[in-house]
């Protein structure tokens, strides 16, 4: 049996809300998407509709009236009006479908379940996710990475600051197409562009990280050796000449005389003529007088 049959043979399971991840298990895939979408490309492709049948929409969350979701309004057939776009920009949209049971006449995608990303022969359900954002200029529908690095791609936008339920005009070149698979037409819609936009296509280059400056080149002129440093012996302090006739004089040792007796004894010259006498250990000295001037 084929897959298609398989899959057809499912009658608790609507196939706009099968993930390409779980439509991978029951294929008997081993391999879970790729980021960028190459097995979701093998097994989906797309087709165009009418784009007069649809509207995007900011869709507000909550009360704050500056947070908005994704909502698509496909009208089916014209048994009943699903929505109505006021003119100008940005354009007021009444959600008319809200208001009675839309089976059979109006469709609705509002999450990641009923639309997704495409960008030539890419899925890119798994790598990118489609947001709203909200400022004092508008609000504007923006393709955001969520795995890998990316640029983000600005889809639509509403034209001018707006509360409320609101129509999103696409930029130029993008527009919605039917997933399909197997032939068959599914419930899900791609946001859709041939080619990567020129702007984020230049963004999408990683920059080189910044480099350091290079270290400065060695210079080839020789090394030039300091002086090392030329120790000196310290000198002894020269002791002043004493006085002629002073008693320093007369204890200094003239030069080139032997030294005195290193022994307990000590001798002393007295006057000319005569005799020496000895002088014993621990006695004092008497020195002689210093001349009268």
């Amino acid at each position: 049996m084929s897959s298609s049959a398989v899959i057809s043979r499912l009658p608790s399971m609507r196939l706009s809300r099968l993930s390409g991840a779980s439509l991978a298990v029951m294929l008997g895939c081993g391999s879970v998407l790729a980021p960028g979408g190459s097995l979701a490309q093998s097994l989906f492709t797309a087709t165009d509709v009418e784009q007069s049948r649809f509207v995007l929409v900011a869709a507000p969350i909550g009360s704050s009236g500056n947070r908005f979701q994704l909502n698509i309004y496909e009208q089916i057939n014209d048994r009943r009006p699903c929505f109505a776009v006021a003119p100008g920009v940005p354009a007021p949209v009444d959600p008319l479908l809200a208001s009675f049971d839309f089976t059979g006449i109006c469709s609705r995608y509002i999450d990641a379940n009923g639309y997704s990303l495409r960008i030539g022969d890419a899925d890119l359900a798994t790598s990118y996710r489609l947001t709203v954002r909200s400022d004092e200029t508008g609000t504007a529908l923006v393709a955001t990475p969520t795995k890998e690095a990316g640029p983000e791609l600005l889809v639509a936008r509403s034209g001018g600051p707006i509360s409320g339920f609101h129509k999103l005009q696409p930029e130029p070149g993008w527009r919605l197409m039917r997933r399909v698979f197997g032939g068959r037409r599914l419930g899900h819609l791609y946001v859709y562009i041939d080619a990567w936009p020129v702007a984020a296509a230049a963004g999408a280059a990683v920059a080189a990280p910044a480099t350091l400056p290079a270290a400065p080149a060695a210079s080839s002129a020789p090394a030039v050796a300091l002086p090392r440093p030329v120790s000196v012996a310290p000198v002894a302090p020269v002791a002043p000449a004493a006085a002629a006739g002073s008693p320093a004089a007369a204890l200094a040792v003239p030069a080139g005389s032997a030294a005195p007796p290193q022994s307990g004894r000590l001798t002393t010259t007295g006057a000319p003529g005569a005799a020496a006498s000895p002088i014993r250990t621990g006695e004092s000295v008497p020195l002689p007088a210093p001349p009268k001037l």
